[in-house]
């Protein structure tokens, strides 16, 4: 599986990016996909998750950290994840990485070890 995050960038404090994540595999439905981050000198950090829960039903999850402020979605169809972060802070400032989860063993999402394959991260910087 190869993961490929877009849409980081500079953006000021306040203001909104949508993050993907394009994902190969054919049963992308299946997987439970994720985003963490890592800051400068410090452990990366989960930031959300959608599990697959069986046929249609999709369980969302999100660091308290971001509730409120973040979302994580998917579109099956497109193979892609997305983080809609909005009213960004310059403690948001990371690199994200895209996550995903093929053989659904771990049940915390929340552990970078549920994850067995790692996108190439894209680096989000928010100015105050």
């Amino acid at each position: 599986v190869q993961l490929q995050a877009s849409g980081g960038g500079l953006v000021q404090a306040g203001g909104s990016l949508r993050l993907s994540c394009a994902a190969s595999g054919r049963t992308f439905s299946t997987y439970n996909m994720g985003w963490f981050r890592q800051a400068p000198g410090k452990e990366r950090e989960f930031v959300g998750a959608v599990r697959w829960s069986g046929g249609s039903t999709y369980l969302a999850d999100i660091a308290d950290s971001v509730k409120g402020r973040f979302t994580i979605s998917r579109d099956n169809a497109k193979n892609t994840v997305y983080l809609q972060m909005n009213r960004l802070k310059p403690e948001d400032t990371a690199v994200y990485y895209c996550v995903a989860d093929t053989d659904r063993k771990n049940a915390d999402l929340r552990t970078t070890l549920a994850y067995d394959y790692w996108g190439q991260g894209t680096q989000v910087t928010v100015s105050s």
